[in-house]
């Protein structure tokens, strides 16, 4: 699908530096690209924060010794 947009000269200027003339599509379809999905990403965080309560876990009380008996517990680990 095409589409028109306008950008200033110096941005175009900017573009042309990095992706030549020839490559201004693929470049800006890319820049789109990675936008919109930083955008979703963003939108996923703000929707999951604070899903997990801040209290309540088994490491409160001595996180370090939670995770040494994490380690223990796993028979793949050597050592």
């Amino acid at each position: 699908m095409r589409m028109h947009i306008e950008l200033d000269d110096d941005l175009v200027a900017k573009v042309d530096a990095i992706a030549g003339a020839r490559g201004r599509s693929a470049f800006v379809r890319s820049a789109v690209a990675r936008a919109v999905e930083q955008t979703r990403r963003d939108e996923r965080l703000r929707v999951a924060a604070g899903a997990i309560p801040d209290t309540g876990h088994d490491w409160d009380g001595d996180p370090a010794s939670w995770v040494r008996q994490q380690r223990r517990s796993d028979a793949r680990r050597a050592g």
